[in-house]
């Protein structure tokens, strides 16, 4: 299962690369561990059918992110110049960025083909707001991205899969899925 993950870190990383492709991609992925787990067939054509699914509106959520990021940077700036209520601001910023990305990649392992993002991403919103704990732990899988990337870059793409495969375990521990 480790090397499953692994691999679909790569299919992942290679899928994300558009950018806007990213919660697609992350739904494909989650997906096809689902996959692995039910021992049902689980390939990259199934994979890529999936990304292509997921990716019809999914690629609005990639561009959501992006904005959510660029508010985030925007409030950074505020947060340097020194203006009043600017650490206040940044804080709140940092905290609501963060719950933005536990909530999309909620989102994203509870995508099924057919799906709406929309209703997806109310009800991540619920469940990040209600599991804070899960929050965390997604939170903080994230956070081993970039610190893998740091420590050797070729690990970045590999521990995707295991992002999602966290992800998918925090939200089956409460019965999401």
């Amino acid at each position: 299962m480790f090397a499953e993950c692994l691999l679909t870190g790569v299919w992942i990383a290679l899928a994300a690369l558009p950018l806007l492709t990213l919660p697609a991609a992350l739904a494909a992925g989650a997906a096809h561990l689902r996959r692995v787990l039910a021992h049902e067939a689980a390939t990259w054509r199934e994979f890529a059918a999936d990304l292509r699914s997921a990716a019809r509106r999914g690629w609005l959520v990639g561009l959501a992110g992006w904005a959510a990021l660029w508010l985030l940077y925007a409030d950074l700036v505020v947060v340097r110049a020194g203006l009043p209520g600017g650490a206040f601001a940044g804080t709140v910023g940092v905290l609501a960025f963060l719950g933005l990305l536990a909530a999309g990649l909620r989102a994203a392992v509870s995508w099924r083909p057919g799906a709406s993002w929309r209703a997806l991403l109310r009800a991540a919103v619920r469940r990040t707001v209600r599991d804070p704990a899960g929050s965390l732990l997604l939170i903080g899988g994230l956070a081993v991205v970039p610190v893998s990337a740091w420590f050797a870059a070729p690990l970045a793409a590999p521990v995707l899969g295991v992002v999602v495969a966290g992800a998918l375990a925090v939200e089956r521990r409460h019965g999401h899925h």
